[in-house]
């Protein structure tokens, strides 16, 4: 299977002195296409700095991270928001839709963005597979926390980028929505080929996922099929 993303020897330390913190620790992992991963790990873990370190919001101390099998460390800044648009998606526990905009203008943003017409057909398609196709023309105030994440999802699948990060998306919601939403990012994950990386702190939630990896105090420490 084809590598989509690797971080080799990512290190990345906050504070100075007493307060120094080591949020990462010489941490080297790959994922390929089409997969599904899971990152567990507690509260303070490193599992939401690696998530920013591979979505290039966030710089480490030391290390690589190639995507695409591109250093994207080593690019300009304009680049990096290139390729933000184009080869990541991201997927927060705010949703963070725009609320003047319906979910299909919503979803159809990053397209517009990049310059680019978006495919009406492809829209319509996601919505559908994502069960939320009657929640085309509607705001996020009139959409229900799940029906909020699932918009989320298809923005971030709308560009077909090479990879997709999941911040605790399931964090807002109860647990019947919380179950949905993960299993049609599991049923993304197949039906698009797409690599999929979400971090959590509920082991129930990883337990869809294709692999398991737990982050201890900034340290991987397994990985579980």
């Amino acid at each position: 299977m084809k590598t989509v993303l690797q971080c080799t020897d990512i290190s990345k330390t906050y504070g100075t002195g007493a307060a120094l913190v080591h949020a990462l620790k010489t941490c080297s992992l790959s994922f390929t296409q089409g997969e599904f991963v899971a990152i567990v790990g507690k509260s303070g873990s490193g599992k939401s700095t690696l998530l920013k370190i591979l979505g290039t919001l966030d710089t480490p101390d030391k290390g690589e991270v190639l995507l695409d099998g591109e250093h994207v460390l080593r690019l300009s800044d304009q680049k990096l928001s290139r390729i933000r648009r184009r080869k990541i998606g991201f997927i927060y526990q705010d949703y963070s839709l725009f609320p003047e905009y319906t979910a299909y203008e919503n979803i159809i943003m990053p397209i517009h963005l990049d310059g680019r017409r978006e495919d009406r057909e492809r829209v319509l398609e996601l919505l559908e597979t994502l069960g939320i196709l009657d929640c085309k023309d509607k705001f996020p105030s009139e959409m229900s926390g799940g029906e909020q994440q699932r918009t989320a999802i298809a923005r971030a699948l709308i560009t077909s980028p090479a990879v997709i990060l999941a911040d605790e998306p399931t964090g807002n919601l109860d647990a019947e929505n919380a179950n949905e939403v993960v299993m049609l990012m599991s049923k993304a994950a197949r039906l698009y080929n797409q690599t999929i990386i979400m971090v959590t702190h509920d082991r129930q939630m990883a337990d869809y996922a294709d692999r398991i990896l737990v982050i201890v105090d900034g340290v991987v420490k397994g990985a579980e099929d």
